[in-house]
C-alpha cells in the first residue's frame, strides 16, 4: 500500500448534468449503509454535489436548489467569448448554498478533502483541484465546451472535466484504501441532433462514454444508473426519480460488495 494514502473510504462521482442528482442519492445509502467518505471528488455535475456534501449541506437542501428551476435561472447568454453562455448565476447560487452552512470560500475551508476534475483546455490534458477559492474551479468542471465559455484561472483556460476524464476516480485512487465511484452518464439511446446544443451535447456525451469506463474499472465498488441513459442533461424536472436511481443502484452495489449486510448486522449487534 502505498506510503500517500491517508484515507479509508474515497467516493468519485461523475459528470451527468440534471443526472447528477443520483449522487445525492448513492450518498444517501452510503450513509445509511454506516460509512463516510474520508475524501471526495467530482467531475462536472459530481463536482457540484461533492461540494455540497463538502460543506455540510443536508440531502434534502441539495434538491431544494434546483426546485421549480430552470436553465434560464441558472445561465446567461454570453455570445461570443468561447461559448454561448455564462453560469456566474450558477456559481453565485452555489456559494450561497454552501455558505448557509459555515463559512467556505476555498476547498482548504471544506470539511473533507475535495477534489474537483477539470480539463485544461490550453495543453489538451485532464487537470484537478483541490485548493483555492472554491467557485470558480467548481464552474470550470462544469463549463461544458461551445454551450459555455471557458474559465480562466491564473491564465490557463479550463473546460468541463468530462471531456478527458469523466469518471474522477483517477484522482484520488492512491490517496485512499477503498474507492467508490459512481457513474450517472450512461450513453442515450441512438437519436438525430437537430440543434446546435443537440450536437454539442450528443458529442459531449460521446467523448464521456469513451474516456470513463478506464476510471470506474479504478473503483473497489463502481455504481451505474443505466435507466437514467433517456433523461436530458439540462432536465431538472425529474429530481426526485433521479435521486432515487442513485439510492436504489448505489444500495445494491454496496448489498452485492457485501458492505450493506456487515454495517447492518455491526449495528443490530452494538
Amino acid at each position: 500500500m502505498s506510503e500517500e494514502i491517508k484515507h479509508k473510504l474515497g467516493v468519485a462521482l461523475s459528470g451527468g448534468g440534471a443526472r447528477g442528482f443520483a449522487h445525492v442519492g448513492a450518498l444517501m445509502a452510503i450513509e445509511e449503509a454506516g460509512l463516510k467518505p474520508d475524501i471526495i471528488a467530482g467531475v462536472s455535475a459530481g463536482s457540484v454535489i461533492a461540494v455540497l456534501y463538502a460543506a455540510g449541506v443536508p440531502f434534502d437542501e441539495m434538491t431544494k436548489i434546483f426546485e421549480k428551476k430552470g436553465f434560464t435561472d441558472f445561465a446567461s447568454m454570453s455570445m461570443g467569448d468561447g461559448g454561448l453562455m455564462r453560469i456566474d448565476k450558477f456559481k453565485k447560487c452555489i456559494m450561497q448554498t454552501i455558505n448557509k452552512f459555515g463559512t467556505y470560500k476555498t476547498f482548504e475551508d471544506l470539511r473533507i478533502p475535495t477534489y474537483v476534475g477539470v480539463t485544461d483546455l490550453d495543453h489538451g490534458c485532464e487537470a484537478e483541484f483541490h485548493s483555492g477559492p472554491i467557485g470558480e474551479r467548481m464552474v470550470a468542471s462544469c463549463s461544458i465546451p461551445i454551450i459555455f465559455k471557458p474559465i480562466k484561472i491564473e491564465g490557463v483556460n479550463y473546460v468541463d472535466g468530462g471531456v478527458v476524464r469523466n469518471h474522477p476516480a483517477w484522482i484520488i485512487r492512491d490517496k485512499c484504501e477503498t474507492l467508490i465511484g459512481v457513474n450517472v452518464s450512461p450513453m442515450r439511446t441512438p437519436g438525430k441532433a437537430t440543434s446546435m446544443i443537440d450536437v454539442a451535447m450528443r458529442t459531449y456525451n460521446l467523448m464521456a462514454k469513451a474516456n470513463q469506463g478506464a476510471d470506474m474499472a479504478l473503483c473497489d465498488i463502481s455504481v451505474q444508473t443505466p435507466e437514467l441513459s433517456s433523461y436530458k442533461v439540462f432536465d431538472l424536472t425529474n429530481i426526485k426519480a433521479v435521486v432515487t436511481s442513485g439510492y436504489i443502484h448505489t444500495r445494491r452495489a454496496l448489498k452485492d460488495a457485501g458492505v450493506w449486510k456487515k454495517k447492518t448486522k455491526a449495528k443490530q449487534e452494538s
